[in-house]
């Protein structure tokens, strides 16, 4: 299965006409998973055509508006079409609280299950969610407010099939074979039993990303994301405002291109960045982070990717479109 990144809003602190609020979007085997919801969430998931109906989590980072202020638009939005799958919200407490009190305050009308979950905030890393191919994991970041940076692994894929093999072990081609590549035993015609592992290579390791923003440079962030093939990381201010940065509790992109450089990662995309910048300013942020490591990128809203694994040395084609 293909592992999608789509970034649904790349603004911190205040929204522009081309830069929504602090928001990314994974989809897996035609299931959603939203990190943060902030202002203008609903536009850009509409603009790029992306369904809220299928987001089955969502995952946010902490208190600050412009992380949750998006949640009840889409929680409202979601009873205006059939849905019966419940809608899971996983946050620091606050942010719970905060949805629970606007959906009495609003009485926001509600047609379908949804979960509320604290994610206790601890100085270690902790599970989130996991199923048979995937994790999701949390990590604590250094922000003013309790905040969590955000772990999602594949887990390890089966090797690719070689058909080869199989007809060595008088496996014929067509149902058997695709029942062995999904891991199941078979009989050949001889009567013999055939395994998947007799037909498959070594297994892959699964592609993996990490979102991390709203915190202060922090040695450790690196031991969290090391080696992840993508690394989504606030580079709110450029060098000459690390002062400024720092009151505020924040990250420059040289300090964001340190951590990713640390921790080797195969590529950093900068976000959350503040509204000083326009567009055409974004290219400073740029250049000083490339200084650091030269495999960064600038996101912007409706910038999308189809993630692959890194093998061995060799790193996937992981080019955003």
């Amino acid at each position: 299965m293909l592992l999608e990144i789509f970034i649904i809003g790349c603004g911190g602190t205040q929204p522009l006409p081309r830069r929504h609020l602090s928001s990314i979007m994974v989809r897996r085997n035609g299931q959603s998973f939203l990190f943060d919801c902030g202002e203008g969430t609903q536009i850009s998931l509409k603009r790029q055509g992306l369904r809220w109906k299928n987001i089955s989590h969502m995952f946010i980072s902490h208190i600050h508006a412009d992380h949750v202020t998006g949640i009840p638009g889409l929680m409202m939005l979601s009873s205006q079409v059939e849905r019966v799958e419940p809608l899971h919200i996983v946050a620091p407490k606050g942010v719970c609280d905060f949805i629970s009190g606007i959906c009495k305050s609003l009485n926001i009308y509600i047609n379908y299950p949804f979960r509320l979950r604290h994610i206790e905030f601890r100085q270690e890393s902790q599970v989130l969610y996991e199923d048979d191919e995937l994790k999701i994991s949390c990590f604590p970041l250094v922000h003013s407010q309790p905040t969590v940076g955000f772990l999602v692994e594949e887990k390890m894929r089966p090797g690719i099939f070689v058909p080869e093999r199989a007809a060595a072990l008088a496996v014929p081609r067509g149902p058997l074979w695709g029942a062995l590549q999904r891991g199941q035993t078979v009989q050949n015609e001889r009567g013999e039993t055939v395994r998947p592992e007799d037909v498959l290579g070594e297994p892959r390791p699964g592609a993996r990303l990490a979102f991390m923003t709203d915190t202060l440079y922090h040695e450790k962030a690196a031991e969290y994301v090391q080696d992840v093939d993508l690394l989504i990381c606030e580079g709110m201010f450029a060098r000459d405002l690390t002062e400024n940065a720092h009151e505020k509790k924040h990250m420059t992109a040289p300090e964001a291109a340190l951590i990713a450089k640390t921790a080797g990662v195969q590529q950093l995309a900068l976000t959350h960045f503040s509204p000083r910048y326009l567009d055409r300013e974004l290219k400073t942020l740029l250049s000083e982070a490339q200084e650091i490591f030269p495999e960064t990128i600038l996101c912007r809203d409706g910038l999308h990717w189809t993630l692959q694994a890194t093998e061995g040395s060799a790193p996937g084609d992981n080019s955003p479109k």
